[in-house]
């Protein structure tokens, strides 16, 4: 199939594309890097009238430090992140889920912002945003507003922009010394959409007592999602008593909008989630405690 007819609009500011946004209202739709909507243009899943495309704007893309954050610009590819020293430094949970995200072709076009403002439940930047706690940076013709990552993901691909706002920035905590992360996923095949996966950030204080923690999940519910009550349940206690097991169960736990589909049923995917919860939790623990 081929997409319905639309009007293709290429601006050169943060300006302009917000200003077209603001002009032709829901009809229009942010075209990034393209490698989530494209395929959904040509199955006709979505039809817009005008496709916006920021690939052009170069003050959406960009690594660097500010306010005691790593900020990366929405525009920035993938592979770029992934090829960044200062991810791997800084955001080291952000550098190991990348080499996860499709294929190296896909990485190369496809975009940090894209994939955050996509929304898509299954996929592994929003699980990891939510899990540091990451700040969106989004702008208008109003203006401009900043949203914590716990209130921008509000359903399946939908988020809590408005129509005529455009994400332009990520902005994520940089690790402290006592922490550790992990993150594991499980998939038919490389590159495939994840059957569940989870991340798992770890921050101890001097007497090796979880300080925080939190556990983002992939592919288990109809949105993004994060195992707060078992974040609640974990912080406090010493992190080497820990049993990864229980820490996969407790992830588990109150889950109500888990997805069943002919990639496997609900249940199946509770199992393989604790199973993954249970080895990024491993994994991250180990990190915080060692270094």
């Amino acid at each position: 199939m081929k997409p319905a007819p639309f009007e293709y609009h290429a601006p050169h500011s943060v300006a302009d594309a917000t200003r077209l946004l603001a002009e032709l209202g829901e009809g229009a739709k942010v075209l990034a890097g393209g490698q989530s909507l494209v395929p959904m243009l040509a199955l006709r899943l979505a039809l817009f009238e005008h496709l916006v495309d920021i690939g052009r704007i170069d003050e959406l893309k960009g690594i660097e430090r500010r306010e005691g954050a790593l900020w990366i610009g929405a525009g920035t590819t993938e592979a770029a992140v992934e090829r960044s020293p200062e991810v791997a430094s800084d955001v080291p949970l952000l550098a190991r889920a990348t080499p996860l995200v499709g294929h190296f072709q896909i990485r190369s076009r496809g975009t940090l912002g894209g994939s955050i403002a996509h929304a898509d439940p299954a996929a592994e930047y929003p699980a990891v945003a939510l899990a540091l706690d990451a700040t969106m940076e989004v702008a208008s013709s109003r203006g401009r507003r900043r949203i914590a990552a716990g209130e921008f993901f509000d359903g399946l691909w939908t988020t809590t922009m408005e129509p005529d706002e455009l994400l332009v920035g990520v902005s994520f905590p940089v690790r402290s010394a006592r922490s550790g992360f992990g993150i594991e996923e499980f998939a038919r095949r490389h590159g495939d959409f994840a059957i569940a996966g989870a991340c798992v950030a770890v921050e101890v204080d001097a007497d090796a007592r979880i300080e925080r923690c939190a556990i983002g999940l992939i592919g288990l519910g109809s949105t993004p999602e994060r195992a707060t009550a078992a974040e609640a349940e974990l912080t406090g206690r010493p992190v080497g008593e820990v049993d990864a097991e229980e820490v996969g169960r407790l992830a588990m736990a109150g889950l109500s909008s888990v997805p069943s589909d002919l990639h496997g049923s609900a249940e199946y995917r509770r199992r393989v989630g604790a199973a993954m919860t249970a080895r990024a939790w491993t994994s991250a623990a180990s990190e915080a405690r060692h270094g």
